[in-house]
């Protein structure tokens, strides 16, 4: 084939590609819960197993541990839900083999935001101890390979000695989640009974669940159950604004309208635009919703604050979530008097505060650059 005729195909055929990958997808909302009704983690136990002293006691000396672990398990989650290119924004949107690349990457961003080195024998090294990370979407539900623990019936695949595990557990749809550590053994894991003979109880690839035994052995970081995990909005969003918003007759630039006129006062993310606006450049939209109509919801009295300028002034003043970098918050204003007792901020000679009802309504005013007067 000639190279005119090569160039003529890529003319014709990649453009129709991109068009095809810019296309909005709607994904529908989840029917099942993302995790079994199991038994939540309990605060730990105070009969703490020597072998893992060193490993929580490094835990607890990383600076903000718990902040930055809880973060971690967010961006985790919506690196794989990739909302931008594929739609997606729940767990249950997931195939199977994005389910079972989570733990991966959760694993591999846990290293990274701490630090971690490799292991001899394991994935991570932490005070001088081998382990792995091990995460599941129900509680109880980590696969403990061969490797991590003693077994003289195993043979060449036994590991070279019990070792430890850091076990983690999130629910997206209730925001919960836990970390806890545990030294895995034989008698940690469960058995099971087959015509009177207890044998061990492996799945298709050999692993096994940890036992009640188990279970009661592990110990629980930061005092276990954490109802903190950063919030996944779409996913509990109101479902008629969660239809509205995600409305594939609208353009992306009316879909980031909608969501900004429909979650006042919530931090929104970069990746919630990125999967409501399914564009290459989905920020630029919250630029462009700033602006008055029709581009923009700014003359609807609405503005979007960030992280730079007087945003976080106006946000902290207002008593709104302070956006950090990759983040906006939405608020409906009306002018007050000077003499109005409601928080308020200057904006050239006017006074503005949040929206209440019976408000007269007007265009927002642009934020100027910098502070704002005291």
């Amino acid at each position: 084939m000639s190279d005119a005729n090569n160039m003529f195909l890529l003319a014709g055929i990649l453009p129709a590609m991109r068009r095809k990958r810019n296309a909005f997808v709607v994904h529908p909302a989840p029917v099942k819960r993302m995790s079994k009704q199991l038994r939540p983690p309990s605060v730990s136990s105070q009969d703490l197993d020597p072998a893992l002293d060193p490993i929580i006691s490094w835990w607890y000396r990383q600076p903000d541990a718990r902040e930055r672990f809880r973060w971690v398990l967010r961006d985790s989650i919506d690196e794989l839900l990739d909302g931008e290119r594929t739609g997606h924004w729940c767990y249950q949107h997931f195939g199977k083999t994005e389910k079972t690349h989570l733990g991966t990457v959760i694993e591999i961003n846990l290293a990274k935001e701490f630090a971690i080195p490799q292991g001899h024998d394991l994935d991570w090294r932490i005070a001088g101890c081998d382990l792995d990370c091990k995460f599941s979407k129900d509680v109880g539900g980590w696969e403990i390979p061969m490797e991590m623990y003693l077994c003289a019936d195993h043979g060449e695949q036994s590991g070279r000695a019990d070792h430890p595990a850091l076990v983690v557990w999130l629910d997206d749809d209730m925001s919960h989640w836990a970390a806890g550590v545990v030294r895995v053994t034989d008698d940690r894991l469960k058995f099971r009974d087959r015509n009177g003979i207890r044998e061990r109880q492996y799945n298709r690839d050999n692993k096994r669940n940890l036992s009640d035994a188990g279970m009661n052995a592990i110990y629980w970081l930061w005092g276990g159950l954490q109802q903190d995990l950063p919030e996944n909005l779409l996913r509990h969003m109101n479902p008629a604004d969660r239809t509205a918003v995600l409305d594939a007759s609208l353009s992306g630039q009316q879909r980031v309208n909608e969501l900004f006129r429909r979650m006042t006062e919530k931090l929104v993310s970069r990746h919630v635009i990125n999967t409501v606006g399914q564009q290459d450049d989905a920020p630029k939209r919250v630029r462009d919703a700033r602006n008055p109509a029709p581009q923009g919801i700014g003359s609807e009295g609405y503005w979007i604050l960030g992280h730079q300028e007087a945003h976080p002034q106006i946000a902290a003043a207002f008593g709104l979530p302070i956006p950090e970098k990759g983040e906006w918050v939405s608020v409906k204003v009306a002018e007050v008097s000077q003499s109005s007792s409601r928080p308020k901020v200057k904006i050239g000679k006017s006074y503005w505060a949040k929206a209440i009802p019976g408000d007269k309504i007007g265009p927002a005013p642009k934020i100027p650059r910098g502070r704002l007067e005291d």
